[in-house]
């Protein structure tokens, strides 16, 4: 089995146009190009580059949001933003005794006006890191208890760990992204306690103890919080924690244990931009996250190797778009090609580039012709011509009839597939062959003695699983090993 394998299921991501009007669509970004436009010789800021509190009404009011009691607060952030991506640029005093400096539109604003949907997304990318800044800090009312006497935060007094806080929070991104983007799992909103305890209840727990309920009970209110800010930047689409609910359950509501209630404690989706942003920082992380056209551009070698452990759909639009940018004929010899080899990825190769072979048309044939009678090629490519019901077949001989067979059930150990799947092709292959385990012991395939095994555990039949275990004993005899 390949050592390399994916830590994650590949990701299909919209395309960077889609995924730039995105961007540029999100309230936080929105607000903070409007001010970027804005500001002028006239726009007064703090020594951290923050706006004057003088200056938020009107900032409010340029966003439209002056009636709005929050909206100060609002101006404040989208400001804040516009400062950190380069929107604004912040100017120091020109008077060394000025008490305030100025601010003008910076670089970023002209790439967000004629820039690519990729200089667009690495200023939202900015934005996203904005916003997991301001999500794990600490919350107000801590900062506030935290003030010492000269004024100044006392971070010692302040039970928050910027490390832990922020490994959490993207412990729980990186679940609702697996989600996401496995196949068969999250067809929909997840719902928030479910999350939460993803990081916190073990698996080995049966029922959750009353601590552990109330830890979290903890991390949904915070991450309430955070989902209600990355909400403004477009990670995700989210509905908050119902407050009549937490009204009649005081300040943290318990864990719901009525499916019913669910929803009223939170429900988020990742986004498309959602997941384009959780896989930026993922890969900046070091962590493996494919994305599905990642080897459109690459060899057929690496192609089939990487589509080892794709899920079924993944793999088939990654074979598209791969198939997409070369002719059928090319595209069926490089294959056919690459899927040689007794190395331990061989079998996967060749089940990869069956599939694969599978959307190509009737240009190929004479590609896979050429094959009929190469040892590892031949059988597939019959079965890839009889499908077709290509005329002047011939007949394999019965040493490629079990060579192909034990590729194919070495594939397919390979590739984890469901038991019931296994079992069923173990037992048809059986069925089909009187005699298989003492013709398949004799097989001269790297695999021989392996899948013979797994073929004694997996049939049910105890007689057949018996000879199946004999053979493969025979079969290690044989080689010396």
């Amino acid at each position: 089995m390949p050592e390399d394998r994916p830590t994650l299921p590949p990701v299909r991501l919209h395309s960077d146009a889609e995924l730039a009007r995105d961007a540029l669509a999100t309230p936080l970004l929105t607000r903070a190009v409007r001010l970027a436009r804005w500001a002028g010789p006239d726009t007064r800021v703090g020594a951290g580059g923050e706006l004057v509190d003088e200056q938020l009404p009107a900032a409010a009011e340029e966003l439209g949001l002056g009636s709005d009691d929050d909206g100060p607060a609002y101006a404040s952030e989208a400001w804040r933003t516009a400062v950190d991506t380069g929107l604004v640029e912040v100017q120091d005093p020109a008077d060394d005794d000025a008490e305030y400096g100025t601010a003008a539109a910076g670089e970023a604003l002209a790439v967000i006006i004629s820039g690519g949907p990729q200089d667009i997304l690495a200023i939202w990318l900015d934005a996203l890191e904005v916003v997991h800044a301001d999500a794990v800090a600490p919350v107000l009312d801590e900062l506030t208890d935290a003030i010492a006497e000269n004024g100044e935060i006392d971070y010692g007094a302040l039970d928050w760990d910027p490390d832990a806080e922020a490994e959490f929070l993207d412990g729980v991104l990186g679940n609702l992204y697996l989600l996401t983007v496995t196949e068969g799992g999250a067809e929909g909103p997840v719902p928030l306690p479910a999350l939460a305890a993803s990081m916190i209840v073990p698996d080995d727990m049966g029922e959750p103890t009353d601590d552990v309920l109330e830890q979290v009970s903890v991390a949904m209110m915070r991450l309430d919080d955070q989902f209600r800010l990355f909400e403004q930047v477009g990670l995700v689409a989210y509905r908050p924690v119902d407050e009549a609910l937490m009204a009649e359950e005081g300040e943290e509501p318990a864990p719901p244990v009525d499916d019913e209630d669910v929803s009223r404690y939170g429900m988020v989706t990742l986004t498309p931009l959602g997941l384009y942003g959780i896989r930026a920082r993922m890969l900046e992380a070091g962590i493996d996250a494919p994305a599905v056209g990642e080897l459109a551009d690459k060899g057929a070698d690496v192609l089939l190797d990487g589509l080892a452990h794709f899920p079924e759909l993944a793999a088939r639009a990654e074979t598209e778009q791969w198939l997409a940018r070369r002719g059928q004929a090319d595209a069926a010899r490089e294959m056919l090609a690459a899927a040689r080899g007794a190395d331990s990825g061989g079998p996967l190769r060749r089940l990869h580039c069956q599939q694969a072979l599978a959307l190509v048309g009737p240009q190929a044939e004479p590609e896979v012709r050429a094959v009929l009678d190469d040892a590892e090629l031949g059988g597939l490519a019959r079965v890839w011509l009889a499908e077709r019901g290509a005329s002047d077949v011939p007949a394999p001989p019965e040493s490629m009839i079990f060579w192909l067979a034990i590729d194919t059930i070495a594939a397919q150990l390979d590739a984890e597939g469901e038991l019931e799947e296994l079992q069923g092709l173990v037992e048809g292959l059986v069925g089909q062959h009187s005699g298989f385990f003492d013709a398949a012991w004799r097989v001269e395939h790297p695999a021989t003695a392996d899948v013979l095994e797994a073929m004694g555990r997996l049939h049910r039949d105890k007689r057949a699983a018996k000879e199946a275990r004999k053979a493969a004993f025979k079969a290690r005899s044989r080689s010396g090993g």
